[in-house]
C-alpha cells in the first residue's frame, strides 16, 4: 500500500494493494475486469439458484453483514483522508517540528500491523475507555490508512509543477491560499485513483474487525460456520461477495476518474 514517489507529470499514482482500476483503453468484450466480474456473478447465481441448500441460506446470512462493512469503511475512509491530508502537508512543511511529527507518525503506523492496532484500541485502551466495536474499527482503520494517505497526498502535491505555486504567489495569494485554492484541487484529481484503491483495500481489510465481534460480512460467515460446520461453502460465498463488491467499486472509481478528465477538456 505504498504510493509511487515523485511521479512524472500526468502519471497516475497507484497503490499495490486493492483491485486494479479498469482503464478505458481496455477495449473489447473480453477484458480482465469483465471476465472476473461475469465469473463471480455467474458463480453466485448458479450456487444460489441451483444449489439452494445450503448456498441460498448462506447468501442471506452473509448479506446481513454488508451494511456494517460499508458503514465502517465509509467513515474510516473519510477519517483517513482527513488525517492523511494533514500528514501529507506536514511532510512537506518547512517547519522542522511539524515535518518531524508527520514523518514519525507515518513511519510508526506503517510499521505496526492493522490487526495489532485494532486489538490495541479495542481491548487495551478499552481498559480505560469504553469504546464501541464500530468506533474502535473506524478509529483503527482511519489511523492506519491515514499514514498511507499521507504518503499519497505528499506524492500528489510534489507532482504539481513548482511554477503553479510561484504563479499563485505572484498573483498576491498567500502560501496557504495558494495551497488550498490552486495546489490541492489539482492534487485531488491526480490522486483520485490511489484514493479509490485505498478505499477498496480498506473494505477488504475491514474483514479484520470480525475479531472484535463486529458482525460484518466475515463475522456473519464465521458464525454460520460455527453452527453448521460448512466452512468450504460459507467461505466460498464470503469470497465471492467481497469480490463482487470490490469489482463494482473499482469500476465506479474508474468512471468517476474518466468524467473528471472529460470535464477538464
Amino acid at each position: 500500500m505504498a504510493a509511487i514517489d515523485q511521479p512524472a507529470k500526468g502519471t497516475r499514482i497507484e497503490v499495490t494493494d486493492g483491485a486494479l482500476l479498469p482503464v478505458k483503453s481496455e477495449r473489447g468484450i473480453l477484458n480482465s475486469w469483465r471476465v472476473t466480474f461475469i465469473f463471480s456473478i455467474v458463480m453466485l447465481a448458479v450456487l444460489f439458484f441451483f444449489y439452494e441448500d445450503p448456498y441460498s441460506q448462506i447468501v442471506y446470512v452473509v448479506a446481513k453483514g454488508i451494511p456494517i462493512t460499508f458503514n465502517v469503511t465509509v467513515f474510516a475512509i473519510l477519517g483517513s483522508i482527513f488525517i492523511g491530508l494533514f500528514a501529507g502537508l506536514g511532510q512537506i512543511s518547512r517547519v522542522r517540528i511539524i515535518n518531524l511529527i508527520a514523518g514519525v507518525y507515518i513511519e510508526l503506523i506503517r510499521g505496526i500491523p492493522l490487526l495489532v492496532q485494532l486489538i490495541f484500541i479495542y481491548y487495551a485502551l478499552g481498559r480505560f475507555f469504553k469504546i464501541e466495536g464500530a468506533v474502535a474499527a473506524i478509529i483503527a482503520l482511519s489511523i492506519c490508512y491515514g499514514a498511507y494517505m499521507g504518503e499519497i497526498f505528499r506524492a500528489g502535491i510534489q507532482s504539481i509543477p513548482k511554477g503553479q505555486m510561484e504563479a499563485a504567489l505572484a498573483l498576491g495569494l498567500s502560501r496557504g491560499q495558494a495551497m488550498r485554492l490552486v495546489i490541492l484541487p489539482q492534487t485531488i484529481k491526480i490522486i483520485l485513483p490511489a484514493i479509490g484503491n485505498e478505499f477498496i483495500a480498506m473494505l477488504k481489510d475491514s474483514s479484520l474487525v470480525s475479531v472484535i465481534a463486529l458482525r460484518d460480512i466475515l463475522r456473519r460467515g464465521r458464525e454460520y460456520i460455527a453452527r453448521t460446520f460448512l466452512s468450504l461453502e460459507t467461505m466460498a460465498i464470503v469470497a465471492l461477495v467481497y469480490l463482487v463488491i470490490t469489482l463494482v467499486l473499482s469500476k465506479l472509481v474508474a468512471i468517476l476518474e474518466d468524467r473528471m478528465k472529460t470535464s477538464e477538456t
